[in-house]
């Protein structure tokens, strides 16, 4: 068994080795030991930090991403889970594929001013009533924001 350091880990992950020991306290990932004062993984966390990244791209809070390993480390993903993120992304895209095309319109539009202009109206009146940002599926917030790059 191939054991990395955290920070051989963070190396081949891009993971920064503080996102790894939060990881690590939110149960995503787990060390195997210490040698000195820095913590060892085996060689398979890579994968599930790939797993994770693939995730959190995706739009998955840290906790559904928990859910989508078994006990024993293995992935573990519900097909209903995925089906149910891929509608939520659709939706998002249909949103911001309409405000795109609103702002080229704008962009362009030969009104003398913008509040003069339908379509920029239309905007306006779809952000007044928070029809403009991306859909969001219900969220479970982690204890503490997750750390960054």
């Amino acid at each position: 068994m191939r054991e990395l350091d955290i920070a051989e880990v963070a190396r081949q992950s891009g993971v920064p080795a503080s996102t790894l020991r939060f990881y690590e306290e939110q149960g995503l990932i787990a060390s195997i030991g210490r040698r000195g004062l820095r913590r060892l993984f085996e060689a398979g966390v890579l994968e599930r930090l790939a797993l994770i990244a693939l995730g959190r791209a995706a739009g998955f809070s840290l906790e559904e991403i928990g859910r989508m390993f078994a006990p024993d480390g293995r992935p573990q993903i519900d097909r209903a889970l995925l089906a149910g993120k891929a509608e939520e992304l659709d939706a998002t895209i249909r949103q911001l594929s309409a405000m795109r095309d609103g702002l080229r319109h704008a962009a362009v539009c030969p009104a003398p001013s913008h509040l003069e202009c339908p379509t920029f109206r239309r905007l306006l009146g779809l952000a007044a009533a928070g029809k403009t940002r991306p859909a969001k599926g219900p969220r479970t917030a982690p204890r503490r924001a997750e750390p960054s790059a």
